[in-house]
């Protein structure tokens, strides 16, 4: 069976293509370096709430958040009742926040308090340490470390 030498040429092509590619994609996973970022004082927190919070409740949390000595940076998920904000341990502590943004309105929230495993995780926690492509990352850093 004779191939075609345009298809022999197109089957080449999209094989360097791949192999170049993949070589970029070692490369980079040895040579990365982790970011490091000098927040060593920044925390993030979350309050959850038992409802979807509605558009004038939503401006109304995030004032009174902001109204909060150390709070930064508040992000809203109106539609699943999540409020998700940092601030500063040097100023506040989340306990803290929480008390005073209670006291601020009636609110039926709670804060969000991380279980022990999740904590004790080496990882992020979203991230799934029995994927292939987890397990291809830490394989590639560990021959080039």
């Amino acid at each position: 069976m004779k191939i075609n030498r345009k298809v022999k040429m197109l089957l080449g092509t999209f094989c360097g293509i791949v192999l170049f590619l993949f070589i970029v994609l070692v490369v980079h996973i040895a040579t990365v370096e982790p970011v490091e970022i000098d927040n060593a004082t920044l925390q993030i927190s979350r309050i959850d709430f038992e409802t979807p919070l509605d558009s004038v409740e939503t401006i109304e949390v995030h004032r009174n958040l902001k109204s909060i000595n150390g709070v930064k940076n508040i992000k809203i998920f109106s539609e699943k009742g999540i409020v998700v904000y940092f601030h500063d341990n040097r100023v506040v502590n989340a306990e803290h926040v929480f008390n005073q943004f209670s006291s601020l309105g009636n609110y039926k929230a709670k804060p969000f308090i991380v279980s022990q495993e999740i904590a004790s995780k080496k990882v992020c926690p979203a991230m799934n340490t029995n994927s292939f492509g987890y397990k291809f990352s830490r394989g590639i850093q560990r021959i080039f470390n």
